[in-house]
């Protein structure tokens, strides 16, 4: 009788989860964090688009963006880790 109640317990949670997420877009929320918070950190940049769209790839990554606009990055150490091809810092 228990386990038949904890079945029926969490087949009720797991619909209420699936029922809430169709509700919610998250992946929204993060690209509206990180076009913000990448607006920020390439507002002066001389390349801006190319600053955007590596600083936005980082930021989907990472979910942190350091502040400002150059520097900072031990703020966040995933986006200051990550490299490209060649060992380059990716991150902007």
């Amino acid at each position: 009788m228990v386990q038949i109640l904890m079945k029926i317990g969490l087949v009720t949670m797991l619909m209420v989860i699936l029922i809430a997420s169709m509700f919610i877009d998250i992946s929204n929320a993060g690209s509206e964090f990180c076009d913000s918070k990448c607006g920020v950190r390439c507002s002066k940049a001389g390349y801006k688009e190319r600053c955007l769209k590596y600083c936005g790839i980082c930021c989907e990554d990472c979910h942190c963006v350091p502040s400002g606009t150059y520097g900072n990055k031990d703020e966040c150490p995933c986006y200051r880790d990550k490299k490209n091809s060649k060992g380059n810092p990716k991150c902007p």
